[in-house]
């Protein structure tokens, strides 16, 4: 399914992620009814996106509303989805509000295709069963998701997501409609992040490593955007093309702005040992024993990755959690 293209500016799940949003819109909404072809987890579907506690571009009610604040070719938009898994209802605001609308398939689902998946373990098979409304998000949004995946290179998570709170409080907008008056906000554009002074970066506990590789990264924005055109693994090679981005940084990515069903992320400092500890008991695991035991899902090797994160308990540790940096340094 083709997602949206731009249009004149004027034209008019987790408990991690989870809050409270008033419902009185300033604003008549965008408004749009769509039913999925088959069994559909929104919270599930969509979790990828949420970066942590008090993210400011997505929340969830405790009723299941999702609200999701974005940068669009058009500009900011607030995205509102209720209903059931049935027939979701959608409203939007703002100059992005029909591009969010138009994507609103892609994001929840529609272009991937779960029949493509045989699962090969007794654990991944029970967690496909477990999980029939899994979907692989596709927000058709490169910087959206490429920002705060270079914000999460080699620190704790915890501390990528104090950046991206702090960065987005202090240099992005207001949501579009209701959403706003909660403080939700939308990331800045382009010109917006290269005009983030260096202190706030230091502020935010970014380092000038991951600072310079967001800047490369909105220099060529334009093109990058273009990504969503391309087969996951062409833009993916042209991705890395960006010094400061790898093989990790690109998959994060990928998995979210394409929906990318291959796109398994090496390099991660949890991610084998979970896969390895799942698939064969082994407590310690490296990037190749984890493509191996994934080699038989080829083509849909991040789906099995999610399925085994869902069913899965973590290996148990036998050193202390790694510690996060303090703020500012």
């Amino acid at each position: 399914m083709p997602l949206p293209r731009p249009r004149p500016a004027s034209t008019t799940a987790t408990a991690a992620c989870a809050g409270s949003v008033s419902s009185a819109a300033p604003a008549a909404p965008r408004t749009r009814s769509w039913s999925p072809a088959g069994p559909l987890d929104i919270r599930l579907t969509l979790n990828p996106l949420c970066r942590g506690y008090g993210d400011p571009a997505f929340r969830i009610d405790p009723d299941g509303t999702v609200w999701r604040a974005s940068r669009t070719p058009d500009g900011a938009g607030t995205l509102r989805l209720t209903g059931s898994p049935a027939t979701i209802e959608a409203h939007a605001w703002g100059p992005g509000g029909q591009w969010l609308l138009d994507a609103l398939p892609a994001l929840l689902g529609a272009d991937d295709d779960p029949a493509a998946f045989t699962p090969r373990h007794r654990l991944v098979h029970a967690a496909h069963r477990r999980h029939p409304g899994l979907r692989l998000t596709r927000t058709g949004l490169v910087l959206e998701s490429l920002i705060p995946s270079i914000l999460e290179q080699k620190v704790t998570t915890t501390e990528a997501y104090r950046a991206w709170r702090l960065l987005l409080h202090r240099h992005g907008e207001a949501a579009p409609g209701p959403a706003g008056a909660e403080r939700m906000r939308v990331m800045p554009d382009a010109r917006g992040w290269a005009l983030v002074p260096s202190w706030d970066w230091h502020r935010a506990g970014v380092d000038n490593k991951r600072a310079s590789t967001v800047l490369r990264a909105v220099r060529a924005a334009s093109a990058l955007e273009g990504l969503t055109a391309l087969p996951p693994g062409e833009a993916a090679t042209r991705l890395q093309t960006v010094p400061g981005i790898g093989p990790w940084t690109a998959a994060e990515t990928l998995q979210r702005s394409h929906g990318a069903a291959d796109a398994v992320t090496v390099g991660d400092l949890h991610l084998p040992h979970r896969v390895g500890y799942a698939l064969t008991g082994e407590r310690r695991s490296s990037d190749e024993v984890m493509l191996g035991l994934l080699a038989p899902y080829a083509g849909q090797r991040h789906r099995a990755a999610r399925l085994i994160l869902l069913n899965s308990p973590a290996p148990p540790r036998r050193a202390p959690r790694l510690a996060p940096n303090p703020p500012g340094r």
